[in-house]
């Protein structure tokens, strides 16, 4: 074993070696591993701690490690269907049904198989991460004064001055609390703003995740359609008037999953409208370092312009930097402050300190600005290469729409006789056994679906020849299941819209 071995591989050696060993015999010493494997010390104390981890070894500080003793027997099987009547008793009529789907989000958060191309993920692929200065950044917090201690509950003073800025002049650093990520910040502010059983209008289609989270809050989320300039006001103030909600919950820039921007004439008429039907607008920010480097200039949130504390708004670093990086922001004014940050402190105490040390400190690096325009030029490369396979391969999938900013391409299948979603399913299916994980466009919408769709993310896959192979495979799938459809192939889809189209300008 050469030295560059890692304890991943280290590891593996020695759990093949196991049986060698009686139940309780020690096993060599941690010199006599280095010598043998001509390894680092270090590596070999990892090693052991990922059999420890499994439950193959036990270490004893001053002995070494030994072979674990198998347990003898298995635990007695319990009867659990007694949970199956306790979860689903509703307390009584009226009472908001409890039930928890996060198969939507489960799609973006777990790994395909090995050799699948990963076309439904919702993070930036780790080539596109700035792993490096992650690993800079949380050495450097973890020596600051304090680091290891308890921090404001409303969240570091600098951190939430930072967020601020980054919002709009206008806000402070008194208007923000820090919170565990966008998803966090997106549950407290919906358990702060409508009680279990209300309405809660969302954009259709929309992030699945707060899907999600308002059904498992116990609020029932009512569709408002959007088209390419975003949510449409006129059915917005028609679904206030229609079931007297109190909460609407919008993506203004590169929504998800259509990458729309809402057009700067709604953007006021969203806030107003909301504000006449007495109703707070929860703005989830999660694109606004997502977007490509074609985009022009951005229009501002609508927090920015919002003197009536009308707009919660809700950004995270985590879709920019790191799936573990969990630091996010809630930004509101007004009494609803202090709800949002009541539930939160009931809910989670604070963000870990380290966390929000090591985001002030990355944001506060020069590394910081060189990975944003690296990320933003990427984002765009990678964009144009899907949208020219996806015309090469499959014209009738072009989307409609190319977005300037985030990470995937929403897609509209061809209709089959089978029915809506029966063919998006068995497309789906089909292209998990080609070779390249897709996302299902019902999980989108929160009532039926208007056609079939599926989400094709570019953000998540290591670079340009894994798109243009994940399209490849897709085509392979969509012969299979939809055959050679006029519509499949048809060379006179209509053309996708250029970028600029979606990068409004406020």
């Amino acid at each position: 074993m050469h030295e560059r071995s890692s304890d991943a591989d280290l590891a593996q050696s020695l759990r093949e070696e196991l049986n060698r060993y009686s139940p309780g015999e020690k096993l060599p010493s941690s010199r006599a591993l280095v010598e043998r494997f001509r390894v680092s010390p270090v590596t070999v104390s990892r090693a052991i701690a990922r059999l420890a981890a499994e439950g193959l070894v036990i270490t004893r500080p001053g002995s070494g490690a030994f072979r674990a003793v198998p347990r003898t027997g298995l635990p007695p099987t319990g009867d659990t269907s007694w949970q199956e009547v306790s979860l689903s008793g509703d307390g009584g009529a009226g009472a908001v049904p409890r039930t928890v789907d996060a198969s939507g989000v489960l799609v973006t958060l777990c790994p395909p198989p090995p050799g699948v191309v990963e076309l439904n993920g919702g993070y930036l692929h780790s080539s596109l991460r700035p792993e490096s200065a992650l690993a800079a950044a949380l050495a450097r917090a973890g020596r600051r004064p304090g680091a290891w201690g308890r921090p404001p509950a409303d969240g570091l003073a600098e951190l939430r001055a930072w967020f601020a800025r980054e919002i709009g002049p206008s806000l402070t650093a008194a208007d923000v609390l820090i919170s565990a990520g966008g998803q966090s910040a997106l549950a407290t502010a919906l358990r702060a703003l409508a009680p279990p059983g209300a309405p809660v209008l969302v954009e259709s289609p929309t992030y699945p995740g707060m899907l999600a989270v308002a059904r498992a809050t116990g609020l029932r989320p009512v569709p408002v359609p959007v088209d390419a300039d975003g949510v449409r006001p006129e059915l917005l103030a028609a679904a206030f008037r229609a079931t007297g909600a109190r909460v609407f919950v919008c993506q203004p820039l590169f929504q998800n999953p259509t990458g729309a921007v809402l057009a700067p004439r709604r953007r006021g008429e969203v806030v107003r409208i909301a504000r006449a039907a007495g109703a707070f607008v929860i703005e989830d920010d999660f694109a606004r370092r997502l977007a490509h480097d074609d985009a022009g200039r951005l229009p501002a949130p609508l927090a920015a312009n919002d003197p009536d504390g009308v707009v919660v708004h809700v950004r995270s670093l985590t879709k920019i930097a790191s799936p573990s990086l969990r630091v996010g922001a809630l930004a509101a004014r007004g009494p609803v402050l202090g709800r949002l940050r009541d539930i939160q402190v009931v809910d989670s105490f604070f963000v870990p300190r380290p966390l929000q040390e090591a985001a002030l400190e990355l944001v506060g690096s020069p590394a910081w600005g060189r990975h944003l325009r690296s990320v933003s030029a990427q984002l765009r490369e990678r964009r144009d290469t899907m949208t020219a396979a996806l015309r090469r391969e499959l014209p009738a999938l072009a989307p409609p729409h190319v977005p300037a900013g985030g990470g995937s391409l929403w897609l509209r299948l061809p209709e089959a006789d089978t029915g809506t979603g029966t063919e998006e399913s068995a497309v789906v299916a089909a292209a998990l056994r080609a070779g390249v994980a897709v996302a299902p466009g019902r999980p989108y919408f929160c009532a039926e679906p208007p056609s079939p769709q599926l989400r094709l993310s570019f953000a998540a896959v290591a670079g340009a020849a894994e798109i243009t192979e994940g399209v490849r495979r897709l085509r392979t799938a969509c012969d299979e299941v939809l055959g050679d459809s006029p519509q499949l192939r048809s060379a006179g889809a209509r053309p996708a819209a250029g970028p600029q189209e979606a990068a409004r300008t406020g």
